[in-house]
């Protein structure tokens, strides 16, 4: 596992498409999501925050890492979430973006605020 677990992320691209734990401050960042517990334990609520979510695929799982597609209702769009929990720091870094197109109407951020909430436990 690397030093920085969160390192494995990719950056944001510079359209506003994008959302990420890692970006600097500005329209892009979102802090990261603070956890009690074990990364198994987060983990399986990243899960089942995830599964509360409709046309959401789990691409890749990982002790400590998700890669989910979430698919657009009309036109099929695809943004990839990918989330790393970092056990050393007790926080879930987060990185969530269109894979095409320059703008997404804020589409990135309230989902990763949803998730957020449902991760929480504050629906």
């Amino acid at each position: 596992m690397p030093k920085n677990p969160a390192s494995r992320l990719s950056p944001c691209p510079k359209t506003p498409n994008c959302v990420s734990t890692l970006a600097p401050s500005g329209s892009q960042h979102m802090d990261p999501i603070p956890y009690k517990g074990s990364v198994e334990q987060a983990r399986q609520r990243l899960l089942s925050a995830l599964r509360g979510f409709e046309r959401m695929s789990i691409v890749e799982e990982g002790p400590d890492y998700i890669h989910a597609e979430f698919r657009s209702r009309v036109f099929r769009f695809v943004d990839d979430v990918e989330l790393v929990v970092d056990d050393q720091a007790k926080l879930v870094h987060f990185r969530s973006a269109s894979r095409t197109g320059r703008y997404d109407w804020k589409v990135n951020r309230e989902r990763m605020e949803k998730l957020r909430r449902d991760f929480m436990g504050q629906r």
